[in-house]
């Protein structure tokens, strides 16, 4: 079947115009139509992503309609910040166009990885009658504490040198001159001047408000987010993912809900590491043909979880072994509590001296394409953190979100606390399972509503006293084996992945306090269907990749660094080309510190204009007090100046 690919402009609050284009089949309509609008540049840096929307309307016999976001590649407006109020309005907009069109059946879903999965999530939440169905995948229902900006109340380190800094450059690109038209020269110059970066919004909100309430499905102490769904949503998550946490909270609360949960990474589940791989597209024209042109059922049970396997870690691992398990409800039926304790009669008390650098075996908690791989072996981790271990017998099926509560306190008015759960293999090599953590000042607030008025303020951290403490993992599957053990491991920090404390510290935990509540199964029912199989990873995926860490022993300093990019194609003869490189540092003896440098270029030779380049720098410093942050923004049309942009601001710890 033949696809005509057209641009449409359509007009949306104020009287800007959005750049979208339109798959539609050749045959005779009406039709169903799919929408994915991401701030990504629809016409040249995800270029690449129109496979997909190809093979949508080619083989489903859908119309496709991909957008480019307020402010972002061809569309006018300002790109304010991530999932901003007139995003929404503007969104409403574009279904209730497409629904008055001719060749449209008036149904319309959402689709969308990563940024198109929120806003799509968001969609869903509208009560928009023409909105029959949504595909999520990659996507988080908590924007401060499950996405790259926090993790229990703890700044994230790592994503610091990627998505923060790479949209301040992007965001500076002009339009495509072709689309445009007369005058892209002048809307390049005032994106340049308009736009401010994000990141700098993020940092001025360190605690969870009103800010990160916008664009969080998971509202409030009464989860109304969820409820407020009006048609049925698919997730698609990854064990390996950062967004993992979208999995069971989410569909024990969502009325309509439609789970995936494979091994992957943040990337299509067709070729992510570690596999197995499936033809995710497939499975997505499946649950839209059931749902928008009342087609059979798309699977046998709502949820189709992967149970993961204990497997070498490796940090590019292809393959992670385990099976397909499906499930109808949650919690599932045989999933029980499986609590641990430590002696109840052991009144030790067990301590660390915090090193800055723990963590750095673990890498980040958002594994995508490489550099952002998979973690190492634990054990040198687990060699400088408190551990306690236990050995179980019988098999059993591990998913959920694992809890642990304890005592512990610290011997500064400041302080951090991770928690990791490893499997100890027979030759002892640990595996990470999953983590958590936690800014000892916002105890209370996790894992209960992070938008309460705790959350807010934080409570003070006495030296010495106390603390009750329940944290909560990431949620996770595992496969616990006989002669295996399970390990607690807990550390007072979790680097790069997180900001160190501001202030050297010893941790100390009451070691009969300690107690570690699972959710196993003896087994759950094998999914029926069989996936379609993806092609899998590529050969070459870690072609020109950078990633290694170092210890300069006389600086007394650990660092990180990761370099990606490349060459490629983008829409009618564009060409584009980019970097991505950053590096991060801690002290080995002051963990106050701390920094982070990043760089990112593009290049986009369009064949009438030539050459634009913008170009964005990162540069992150901690003391006791405060974090320096100063970044950079420069952009070249030709080699000439364009124009230039630079930002200076501290912040409190």
């Amino acid at each position: 079947m033949q696809v005509s690919e057209q641009l449409v402009f359509i007009e949306v609050e104020g009287g800007v115009r959005l750049a979208t284009t339109l798959y539609l089949p050749t045959t005779e309509g009406p039709f169903a139509t799919l929408v994915e609008a991401l701030p990504y540049r629809k016409d040249d840096i995800t270029a690449s992503y129109a496979n997909s929307y190809l093979r949508f309307a080619e083989e489903g016999e859908y119309a496709v309609l991909r957008v480019d976001l307020r402010g972002t590649g061809s569309s006018g407006g300002v790109a304010e910040d991530e999932y901003p109020d007139i995003e929404r309005r503007d969104l409403r907009t574009v279904i209730e166009w497409i629904a008055a069109q001719p060749w449209s059946t008036g149904k319309v879903g959402m689709f969308g990885t990563s940024y198109s999965g929120f806003n799509s999530l968001h969609m869903a939440m509208e009560g928009i009658p023409q909105l029959g169905a949504v595909v999520a995948m990659y996507a988080t229902d908590d924007r401060y504490s499950d996405d790259v900006h926090y993790c229990g109340g703890v700044l994230r380190a790592l994503d610091l040198i990627d998505y923060p800094l790479y949209m301040i450059a992007m965001n500076a690109l002009p339009p495509t001159p072709e689309l445009w038209g007369q005058g892209w020269e002048k809307e390049w110059k005032r994106r340049i001047e308009s736009n401010e970066p994000w990141l700098l919004e993020w940092l001025r909100h360190p605690r969870p408000d009103d800010m990160w309430r916008r664009g969080s499905v998971r509202l409030g102490p009464t989860n109304e987010g969820y409820r407020r769904m009006r048609c049925p949503v698919l997730l698609i998550s990854g064990w390996a993912d950062g967004y993992r946490n979208n999995t069971f909270r989410t569909i024990e609360e969502m009325p309509g809900w439609h789970l995936i949960a494979g091994p992957w990474s943040h990337k299509d589940p067709s070729t992510a590491r570690p596999g197995p791989n499936i033809d995710s597209d497939l499975e997505i024209m499946r649950f839209f043909d059931h749902h928008l042109r009342g087609g059979p059922r798309a699977t046998a049970r709502r949820g189709q979880i992967f149970m993961r396997r204990p497997t070498p870690p490796a940090p590019d691992l292809a393959l992670h072994d385990g099976q397909w398990i499906e499930i109808d409800t949650w919690p599932a039926v045989q999933v029980k509590e499986d609590p641990r304790r430590t002696r109840a009669d052991d009144e030790e008390i067990d301590e660390t001296d915090v090193p800055g650098d723990v963590g750095i075996m673990a890498w980040n908690s958002c594994a995508g394409g490489l550099p952002w791989g998979q973690p190492l072996d634990q054990r040198p981790d687990n060699a400088r953190s408190i551990t306690y271990d236990w050995l179980h017998k019988d098999e059993m099926l591990l998913l959920g979100n694992c809890e642990v509560t304890l005592q512990a306190r610290s011997s500064a008015p400041v302080g951090h606390i991770s928690v990791k759960l490893c499997d100890i293999a027979p030759d002892g090599a640990s595996t990470l399972i999953t983590r958590g953590m936690l800014d000892l000042a916002q105890r209370g607030v996790w894992p209960s509503d992070p938008f309460g008025v705790v959350g807010a303020s934080g409570q003070p951290i006495v030296p010495g006293e106390w603390m009750d403490l329940k944290l909560q993992f990431e949620a996770t599957t595992w496969t616990l084996l006989p002669g295996h053990r399970i390990r607690l491991a807990i550390a007072g920090t979790d680097w790069p992945n997180c900001w160190p404390p501001s202030q050297p510290f010893t941790l100390g935990v009451r070691r009969k306090s300690v107690r570690l509540v699972m959710w196993t199964a003896k087994s759950l029912p094998p999914a029926r269907d069989v996936f379609e199989p993806g092609p899998g990873p590529s050969d070459s995926d870690a072609d020109g990749v950078e990633w290694r860490y170092e210890h300069d022993v006389l600086q007394r300093e650990t660092r990180v660094h990761s370099r990606y990019g490349g060459d490629y194609e983008g829409t009618n003869g564009t060409k584009v080309s980019d970097v991505y490189e950053g590096s991060l540092g801690v002290s080995t003896v002051d963990l106050s510190n701390a920094w982070a440098k990043g760089r990112t270029r593009y290049q986009l030779t369009f064949p009438e204009a030539g050459d634009c380049t913008t170009e964005a720098t990162l540069n992150v410093r901690s003391d006791s007090e405060w974090f320096h942050v100063d970044i950079d923004l420069r952009a070249e049309h030709n080699g000439e100046l364009v124009g230039e942009r630079r930002w200076t601001e501290r912040f409190p710890r």
